[in-house]
């Protein structure tokens, strides 16, 4: 799914408009599809209060409060009665629900919240671009100390579309947001998207003509583009044409982390798996994981990486950084020239020797914020850290992978891939070894590098939230999140 600007929304609306549909049209459908959603969302015996803006967005929750009232809700109807500058579609459609009377429409200031109503927030939607005036932060402060349900329509208000807010902005804490057509890039970072609650998107039937030619690096990785990726397993093939895999990682104490990298890799259709460790974890590797060769390097560090040829190396899970074992990382950088993922203490290893250029261009490497920050130095925020990120994979044409509650894909070419699958469940350490497994295993299967990234980070979150479904978010283990791989490509074929 494309993730469009806010000034290209625009755009697409004014395109659809002129195919044919009018402004009033477009906002009776968008408002429609909302009403139906909280329709079969909540009692029929709830009220709702719903607070209008001026705009077109404060237009939508006019219809709502129609659409509401006509199914049998109690709704009441919040303005700025000392503004009457509203947009020629809201004036159209408040002056509407006025004809109504069992609709009360009030100033902001008489809102007391007495029936513990549901909060509708329609106040701004993505075409915000400046601070809200203190008037409209005190509404908001005011209304998030509410205990009420709280919905907002199109995109909280406070929240701008494509950019980081103020550190002192206020902004409506919703627990659903209902969006039209697209995610907005303050959807899925960290700083933004903790207002939004959970994002309902509404097909609002915007123009298609305009959303396919329409230019953009910003993607939401949704399972219509993973169904384009998907390569099924031939019949007539043979371990050979699924690749050679070489997992790397493992030190006294720490084996399990290569340990379920290489499950991962065969559970992801890893041909051939090689695991290079250290002999203290070559009972553990061979009797847990019998599928995978096992290669010994050093009694409890790695001291040497051997070159195989027409291999996909994936290297970091629990490596330590040994002195011997950063000499054995670095002399492999040196002489490898393929494609290799790095994670974890490959790539603090690589932080600490200033060693960025010997990453092999079309690599991989997937840092948590701390790793990116050690590799690349310190930013701001989350918004901030992507454009570095973005402007480090064009530099040293390699994949980053950043991780975080929504994992991010930036390629060589700076376009960018949101996933949006996965929980907060997988917050515990091995998740990030488990996707090293499987970004390994796709691409020594031959999965073009950007598919192969695209694909890996949505399938280990999907398989985390198997996983979760199974254990709840608390008990669940990366070790049952590898085990739920399998229930991922049973459900996607």
């Amino acid at each position: 799914m494309k993730i469009l600007s806010s000034s290209q929304i625009k755009e697409c609306d004014s395109a659809t408009i002129e195919k044919g549909i009018s402004s009033i049209s477009l906002m009776e459908n968008a408002a429609k599809k909302c009403a139906n959603w909280i329709v079969d969302n909540f009692k029929s015996n709830q009220n709702f209060s719903i607070f209008a803006g001026n705009g077109n967005n404060g237009g939508d929750g006019f219809v709502i409060a129609r659409m509401l009232y006509e199914k049998g809700f109690d709704v009441e109807v919040f303005i700025d009665e000392n503004n009457s500058k509203f947009s020629e579609d809201a004036k159209i459609n408040l002056n509407k629900i006025k004809l109504i009377s069992g609709i009360t429409i009030k100033d902001y200031s008489e809102f007391d919240n007495r029936d513990n109503s549901v909060i509708i927030d329609a106040l701004f939607g993505y075409g915000l671009n400046r601070e809200l005036s203190d008037d409209f932060k005190n509404l908001i402060e005011n209304l998030n100390q509410i205990q009420a349900s709280k919905i907002s329509i199109d995109i909280p208000t406070g929240l701008f579309a494509d950019r980081m807010i103020n550190k002192n902005a206020a902004v409506f804490k919703a627990d659903f947001t209902l969006t039209f057509q697209f995610y907005k890039k303050s959807f899925l970072h960290p700083e933004t998207e903790k207002f939004c609650g959970k994002i309902i998107v509404l097909d609002i039937d915007l123009d298609e003509d305009f959303i396919n030619e329409a230019e953009t690096d910003y993607f939401v990785i949704d399972e219509i583009l993973i169904k384009k990726i998907y390569k099924p397993r031939e019949e007539f093939s043979h371990k050979g044409t699924y690749g050679k895999s070489v997992l790397v990682g493992g030190s006294y104490g720490k084996i399990g982390a290569v340990l379920m990298s290489t499950l991962s890799a065969l559970k992801t259709g890893s041909g051939l798996t090689f695991t290079i460790a250290p002999k203290c974890g070559n009972i553990i590797l061979q009797s847990q994981v019998p599928e995978a060769m096992f290669i010994d390097s050093g009694e409890n560090h790695i001291n040497e990486i051997e070159i195989q040829d027409k291999a996909i190396y994936g290297i970091g899970p629990g490596l330590g950084k040994e002195i011997e074992t950063q000499k054995a990382l670095l002399e492999f950088l040196e002489n490898y020239r393929n494609s290799v993922v790095l994670d974890a203490d490959a790539l603090n290893i690589i932080a600490e020797n200033q060693k960025l250029n010997l990453i092999p261009k079309h690599s991989v490497i997937t840092p948590h914020p701390l790793e990116f920050e050690r590799l690349f130095g310190k930013t701001e925020n989350s918004f901030e850290r992507l454009e570095l990120a973005k402007q480090k994979a064009e530099e040293l044409q390699i994949f980053i992978i950043l991780k975080d509650h929504h994992t991010v894909v930036i390629t060589p070419n700076q376009k960018v891939f949101y996933n949006i699958t996965g929980n907060s469940g997988m917050a515990k350490g091995g998740s990030g070894d488990v996707l090293t497994g499987i970004l390994t295993s796709l691409i020594s299967q031959k999965y073009d590098i950007e598919k192969a990234c695209v694909f890996g980070v949505w399938l280990h979150g999907k398989a985390g939230d198997f996983a979760a479904v199974e254990f709840s978010k608390e008990a669940m283990l990366p070790t049952d999140l590898i085990n739920h791989i399998s229930t991922v490509f049973k459900h996607s074929r």
